[in-house]
């Protein structure tokens, strides 16, 4: 397979509003890891002013985290033609990957510590909660087995062993899940709730999690992942991708996994 014909659009999603944790490095791994292979890439914003139609022409979608004020004013303006072009995306199979705030957006609603409930897209089966303002927040490394099918079994057979996801988790809401399948399996952390075991959310081919580092950096099998599933989306071929050494990156992965004391999880 040719690579260096190929190109994708990343639609960021409202990098403004949406980028309270560094999610940006999601987009910059994916840019990067393209680049590397002669994959041209361009980055279109999704933000207030942009046009329906710019929705429609992405191939890829990000979106980060926001604070509750933030996310209201977003959902405020992810209404009509805009939200309808989104949904269409995510229901056709476009990838992306939406991290804490983003996840909430795409299910029902969200209902802050204080204010009124947040409307959701409704795209996701899930509802988030945040407990009040005297709980505690979800904080801290977070380690989780990839579960969500046809995902895992890509994965597998990308890495040759199970696919463990390490990430940082900081969010106050809870999430819980109506009829739509897990990310993965807690084995560290907090995940949705702190009750259920669960992290994250999968749909289609988005993925939705609580899991920051930014998220890529740190498990660059998932940024090849989207990129595989956003080049067959769009030219309706078999794609496979020319291998990177990521050796850096899975020391640093393994370095994390003893600190947590979780030596053996990766191997």
């Amino acid at each position: 397979m040719i690579l260096e014909k190929k190109e994708l659009k990343i639609g960021w999603l409202y990098p403004t509003l949406m980028s309270t944790y560094g999610d940006r490095g999601n987009v910059i791994c994916i840019q990067k890891r393209c680049q590397w292979r002669n994959i041209a890439v361009s980055i279109i914003p999704l933000e207030q002013k942009t046009d329906p139609q710019l929705f429609q022409e992405v191939d890829l979608i990000v979106g980060g985290g926001a604070q509750d004020r933030q996310q209201e004013i977003v959902m405020r303006d992810l209404k009509g033609a805009k939200a309808e072009a989104f949904k269409a995306k995510i229901e056709t199979g476009t990838p992306g990957v939406f991290t804490c705030g983003s996840p909430q957006l795409l299910g029902h609603y969200y209902e802050p510590a204080l204010g009124q409930k947040i409307e959701g897209l409704g795209i996701l089966d899930l509802v988030s909660k945040h407990p009040g303002i005297k709980a505690r927040r979800c904080i801290g490394n977070v380690v989780f087995e990839v579960t969500a099918e046809p995902l895992a079994q890509d994965l597998k057979l990308m890495l040759g062993k199970t696919p463990i996801v390490v990430g940082f988790e900081n969010h106050g809401g809870r999430t819980y899940l109506g009829q739509v399948e897990p990310f993965g399996k807690v084995i560290k952390g907090y995940g949705n709730n702190g009750e259920d075991g669960w992290e994250g959310a999968f749909y289609h081919n988005a993925i939705a999690t609580y899991s920051h580092g930014p998220l890529l950096p740190k498990n660059p099998f998932l940024a090849d992942w989207l990129i595989i599933q956003a080049l067959q989306q769009k030219y309706q071929q078999t794609i496979s991708l020319t291998k990177l050494d990521d050796t850096v990156a899975f020391q640093a992965r393994q370095a994390m996994f003893n600190k947590l004391e979780l030596a053996h999880i990766d191997n």
